[in-house]
């Protein structure tokens, strides 16, 4: 289920009305997250968060600033504690009731924007400066514009293309029940009728003046007045015997109080903060089938002037009530039949279900309201964004993505270049948190390399910020460790296991051509330190037909240790029938395995790690986030962190944020996950590389990070391809001491997940569960105390090698090659890269887009010339 994000200039808990309705409705589709405004707290800022309904859970801050509202003191504080209110990645819809929350937009990734204007803030009293030029950019970034009567629709129409009226509607079920005369309120009845009532907020929308000319009009009468007082001196309403303020009572309550008045008022002042207003409660007072008598507010007299009475002096006020009050038996009959037909018009639920539809109609890339452009050429559009023209910047080098790709990029590019991040920092899933005095990494990462060139770039990075040590991977299964890589190390294991492992190797082997029997174990090495490429980038193989990765299992390893190790462990990571993927990420041969290495290992330990990663390196101090921050002092261009990229649009070389600036670049190098490219650029994009995008699969990992006071292992990762959770285990606590508060171990549950496996909890479940597996495999023991427990996300993790990806990825580059754009890294070109690669990935960016850059420069010199010997002799 999609998350929806509010902010919202009203309480939850405040007078039920517009934003109630909606949300508890729209949480059939939608996780609610409702964000109030911060709340004044002396101690530490935090998050209240609150379940009041079904999906719906409302989110109070609560700050040291005395600012109020959203305002421009609150938003660094703000921004962090909402930092984590979705999962990274995730695209949420977000919703604004105030443009005054939208810098809080940054961060957020939003898959669409919507602005529900149910009042025309900017006319209330002790309104905040900022807010009118907020609203505009808030108008210029929305996707979706409802507003809350025909009148503010009238006023917001022409700033934006996709604005819809959406009148305030009615729960005619729930005020219906005041048709029931005899449930009056108890609080009510010792005030005699004739009952004249309002429910609403009293503020400087209420005409005071009104009521007390009521009043004292008539002393029989009795004004009831339910609802809070804001904004204005409670010593400044009128009193007088027969006026009764009620004060705010519960929304089941209304029609309580409905049951027992004769005659509902709309005693509204008419100044500029009514002019737009649409009244919720007329509908609610029609619902009741009671007599409504209102000042000429437009958005009631228009729709419901022949219905509801209209007055525009307090003594024509005063006559529409007393006719009211006099009307006949065959008047108040057919007063109600007419009431019954407008009510049966409209309802919350279908204004929800509507709005929902446009929402689902309006997705990224497909705007209801872009402009066409290009001389009338329907298949060319326009920045969705309109921006001033100081918002617009130009740079030759527009980097997408700062991950170890664009960083490097960035590395090795000139200054007019920008990077544009996402995130607060930099350092994409290479980024570090700290938790209690912890370091913990998203995922596991190490530095390992044979490239000359990377390695010199770790020492640039780094400095001396770096320890370089011995693998310690080791396998967990059948109740023992083993060495990493499982085949090689089999001692140990029950010798049920080990005779089915090795007569499986054996059988695998058998019948192949002998020449191959010499296969050099040491030339294994391992992908990503996840193990599943540990025998598949040698070059000695043989020739061999396979036609997806679970074939290639048994026909390399064997059925046993397909069985004990390669295929469980496989499809924990993968979560997908390994038929489904193919095997060119493994080399596109088939290697054999060694069966010497096999029988040696198991019949006595493996004395040592192999492979290129039996050493790695791993900065001291600061996670593998040290590594990112490297970057920095070397970067000649500018890098815009909290930069939300929402639309890039090919043809005119322009890339829009969420923020409402646009950035006009001649290069283009996007390190940012190649679905996701293809969805920002939208129409665009022709549809089969729209679909070719959409076909992409990929495989998320969610990471439980948890410290105890006791170191736990002397291990850097471990791989569990049984009953546990989590797949692997990656040891911060040993990669650096430093990592670790003193007297504190950290350590990190790595957990994969997809459509295919979804989490099977999540949350504080989540953790809970993976403490408790950590528990049942020996990581942590009894007595041990928890000092740290968080999760991060990671939603796109590893690239899926199914049997279309090549296809799909080709149809992708093939398209955006012409615009400029260099796909570069891991996710952008779908590639099974690790940090090292990605650190060349971005290099090679560099050169390629210097290469374009030349090429310009050079047909540019040419033209010159002969400009000027044109000029001349014209």
């Amino acid at each position: 289920m999609p998350t929806l994000i509010v902010f919202c200039h009203l309480r939850w808990d405040f007078v039920f009305q517009r934003p109630q309705h909606l949300m508890t409705r729209l949480a059939e589709h939608y996780q609610i997250l409702f964000v109030e405004e911060p709340v004044y707290h002396e101690g530490q800022a935090h998050l209240k968060k609150t379940a009041v309904a079904p999906n719906m859970t409302v989110c109070q801050p609560h700050t040291a600033i005395h600012a109020p509202g959203f305002h421009d003191d609150q938003i660094p504080t703000l921004q962090n504690l909402l930092a984590d209110l979705v999962p990274e990645g995730e695209q949420p819809v977000v919703w604004f009731y105030t443009p005054m929350a939208l810098p809080l937009l940054q961060g957020l990734h939003p898959a669409l924007v919507v602005y529900d204007c149910m009042d025309e803030l900017a006319a209330f009293k002790n309104s905040p400066k900022q807010l009118l030029q907020r609203e505009t950019a808030l108008l210029n970034i929305a996707d979706l514009v409802f507003t809350g009567g025909p009148s503010l629709y009238e006023a917001k129409k022409e700033r934006h293309n996709n604005a819809h009226c959406f009148p305030s509607s009615v729960d005619a079920a729930h005020f219906r029940k005041a048709l029931d005369r005899a449930s009056s309120h108890p609080s009510q009845e010792p005030y005699a009728g004739p009952r004249l009532g309002f429910y609403g907020v009293i503020d400087e929308r209420f005409d005071t003046e009104l009521v007390k000319a009521m009043a004292e009009a008539h002393p029989e009468w009795n004004i009831v007045l339910v609802g809070p007082v804001v904004k204005i001196d409670p010593a400044a309403l009128p009193r007088a015997r027969n006026i009764h303020y009620l004060g705010q009572q519960d929304y089941k309550a209304l029609p309580q109080f409905l049951a027992g008045w004769d005659v509902c008022l709309l005693p509204f002042a008419l100044n500029e903060s009514t002019k737009f207003i649409s009244p919720t409660k007329v509908l609610e007072y029609m619902a009741a089938e009671l007599p409504v008598v209102s000042t000429p507010i437009t958005d009631v007299k228009v729709p419901y002037g022949d219905v509801v009475a209209v007055a525009e002096t307090p003594e024509q006020f005063i006559t529409a009530c007393e006719r009211a009050l006099a009307a006949s038996s065959e008047q108040k009959t057919a007063m109600a039949r007419r009431m019954r037909e407008i009510v049966a018009r409209t309802s919350w639920d279908n204004t929800a279900t509507n709005m929902h539809k446009l929402i689902q109609a309006t997705a990224p890339g497909n705007k209801a309201h872009r402009l066409v452009a290009h001389g009338g050429d329907a298949g060319a559009q326009v920045n969705p964004l309109p921006v001033q023209a100081a918002q617009k910047s130009s740079y030759r080098n527009v980097i997408i993505g700062g991950g170890p790709t664009g960083l490097s990029a960035a590395y090795h590019l000139g200054a007019d270049t920008v990077l544009l991040e996402r995130n607060q920092t930099i350092g994409g899933w290479c980024r570090s948190i700290e938790d209690n005095g912890f370091t913990f990494d998203y995922a596991g990462h190490i530095m390992f390399s044979n490239d000359p060139y990377v390695l010199k770039m770790y020492e640039v990075l780094l400095g001396d910020n770096v320890h370089w040590q011995n693998r310690e991977a080791w396998v967990y299964s059948k109740g023992v460790y083993t060495r990493y890589p499982f085949q090689g190390a089999l001692y140990g294991l029950p010798p049920t296991v080990i005779t089915e492992c090795v007569m499986g190797a054996i059988e695998a082997r058998y019948g192949v051509d002998e020449a191959a029997e010499a296969l050099d174990a040491t030339q294994i090495e391992d992908c990503c330190a996840d193990g599943t490429t540990d025998v598949c980038n040698t070059d000695k193989s043989v020739k061999g037909q396979v036609r997806n990765f679970e074939q290639f299992i048994y026909k390399v390893w064997g059925k046993g240790i397909a069985k004990h190790f390669a295929i469980p462990y496989n499809r924990k990571i993968w979560t997908v029938p390994l038929t489904e993927m193919e095997t060119s990420w493994l080399g596109g041969r088939v290697p054999l395995p060694n069966l010497e290495e096999i029988i040696s290992g198991a019949l006595e330990p493996v004395a040592k790690p192999m492979g290129p990663n039996a050493r790695f390196g791993y900065p001291k101090k600061g996670g593998f986030q040290a590594l990112m921050d490297g970057f920095k002092p070397h970067i000649k261009g500018k890098v815009e962190t909290n930069a939300d990229v929402v639309q890039v649009l090919p043809r005119e070389h322009v890339v829009a944020l969420a923020d409402g600036r646009r950035f006009r670049y001649d290069n283009l190098v996007s390190t940012m996950p190649l679905p996701e490219l293809v969805k920002l650029i939208g129409d665009e994009a022709p549809e089969e590389v729209r679909a070719a995008a959409k076909g992409l699969r990929h495989v998320s990992i969610r990471c439980v990070n948890i410290g105890i006071d006791r170191v736990a292992t002397d291990k850097h990762w471990i791989y569990y391809p049984e009953d546990t959770i989590f797949h692997r285990i990656f040891v911060q606590g040993n990669a650096s001491p430093q990592c670790n508060p003193p007297g504190g171990f950290g350590f990190t549950c790595e957990i994969s997940y997809s459509p295919y496996k979804p989490l099977p909890v999540d949350g504080d479940e989540l953790i809970a569960r993976a403490i408790e597996d950590c528990r049942k495999v020996g990581m942590i023991q009894p007595g041990d105390k928890i000092l740290a427990a968080n999760q991060v996300d990671m939603p796109i993790a590893y690239v899926l090698y199914d049997h279309n990806r090549a296809t799909n990825v080709e149809t992708c580059k093939a398209w955006l090659k012409q615009f400029d754009i260099t796909l570069a890294g891991r996710y952008s070109e779908w590639e099974y890269y690790n940090s090292d690669h990605a650190l060349l990935a971005g290099k090679k960016a560099a050169d390629t887009v210097l290469a374009l850059q030349a090429a310009a420069d050079a047909a540019q010199a040419s033209v010159a010339p002969q400009q000027g010997q044109q000029a001349q002799a014209e």
